[in-house]
């Protein structure tokens, strides 16, 4: 009789286990297996939840089938005490283990709202934006100028908001003061900027950046980023160029982004400027008058008068011979990658054509040729106040 029980309680254990394990293996496949999700969603995770409140949360949302799988997997793989605060983006058809793993990998927020602090050549404007999770691209919610207009709701909002994030975004071809004054009047930024940097040496770039943090440390890094751009450039530069050191290579590089908008231009406008250096003729560069106005502090904001075209500062290469003391503007990586590389042409004249772009000439004829062209172009153009 004993024998018989104890023969039937071992059975009954086996089943057990059997049964178990047939469990542990389901739950595994289920943790694992492509999820219910068609289209891709944004899980907010508030500071202080806990994977109660975030499995809840996804089985609500159809990304997880099992809020109780979804636990369990996260505490086999000691990822439970891991979870980040923010919002994050669950692609379609994602596991729940890989959505375990985008809501405990750390790292900035990949969806939810955004702000923009743009720093322009024209303006600085701030944008606040949202992902959209179906088709990865951001909406715009507002966008406004903070030094002139008033500050939209949404704004003060989404900044009190942990999980936002904040960018600044430096345009290419900006001035070191427009970025400091830029820096200035962001309100999410802290600390004095006692001096403009260098003009040229802030890589135009888009930095992450959060409340407090400090304009000085943000100039540092942009410094930073340039000197390493700078200095790829004058080592993958070519033989023979007339320039001789690094800082002449900044300073080229920041005419050619004045000079060009368009970036298959930047390599032809490079070559007329390094063939005019190798056969002593002056630059003749309208970009470095202005400069020599302004001092790179705000734009012009109108057209260049003749006397001002012949007027002696240390910029105007209408009247000095080669390059400016200075840049005259921050130039980015495919402007200083055209000034180390340029095409290989006989240009040595270009004028703008009416669409954007320049047309170019190897002689004087064919340059004046084109120069009444875009006087044409220009007649007919409306009259446009100054």
């Amino acid at each position: 009789m004993w024998r018989h029980i104890a023969s039937n309680a071992l059975t009954f254990m086996l089943l057990a286990m059997f049964l178990l394990g047939g469990v542990i293996l389901w739950g595994k496949a289920q943790y694992e297996a492509e999820g219910p999700l068609s289209d891709a969603i944004c899980v907010e995770v508030p500071r202080g939840t806990n994977f109660d409140r975030v499995s809840r949360s996804l089985v609500d949302q159809g990304a997880v089938t099992s809020g109780p799988i979804l636990r369990i997997g996260a505490k086999y793989a000691e990822k439970t005490e891991q979870l980040k605060a923010g919002s994050f983006l669950v692609e379609p058809g994602a596991s729940m283990e890989q959505i375990v793993d985008v809501v405990t990998r750390g790292g900035a927020s990949t969806c939810g709202t955004e702000v923009v602090y743009r720093i322009g050549v024209n303006r600085v404007s701030v944008q606040v934006r949202e992902l959209d999770p179906a088709t990865s691209k951001f909406v715009e919610r507002a966008e406004f100028d903070q030094t002139v207009e008033d500050i939209p709701e949404i704004y003060t909002e989404v900044k009190a908001k942990p999980d936002t994030r904040f960018r600044v975004a430096v345009a290419e071809g900006v001035t070191s003061w427009q970025v400091t004054e830029g820096l200035r009047s962001m309100d999410v930024l802290e600390g004095e900027v006692p001096d403009v940097p260098a003009e040229g040496s802030l890589a135009p770039d888009s930095y992450e950046v959060r409340p407090g943090d400090d304009r000085a440390a943000l100039l540092a890094q942009m410094e930073a980023a340039q000197e390493v751009l700078v200095a790829a450039a004058w080592e993958g530069r070519d033989e023979g160029l007339p320039v001789t050191t690094p800082e002449e290579l900044l300073i080229l590089a920041s005419i050619i982004e004045k000079e060009t908008g368009v970036p298959e231009e930047r390599r032809q406008v490079a070559s007329v400027f390094v063939n005019r250096l190798n056969q002593g003729m002056r630059l003749q560069t309208d970009p470095t008058v202005i400069y020599g106005i302004t001092k790179g502090e705000g734009v012009l904001g109108r057209g260049l008068r003749q006397s001002e075209l012949r007027g002696a500062t240390p910029w105007n290469t209408y009247v000095i011979q080669g390059l400016p003391p200075t840049p005259i503007a921050n130039p980015g990586r495919a402007s200083l990658e055209a000034a180390a590389r340029p095409d290989n042409t006989d240009f040595v004249f270009f004028v703008a054509d009416g669409s954007g772009g320049h047309a170019f000439a190897t002689t004087l004829e064919e340059h004046n040729r084109n120069v009444a062209e875009w006087r044409k172009i220009e007649a007919q153009q409306p009259t446009q106040d100054n």
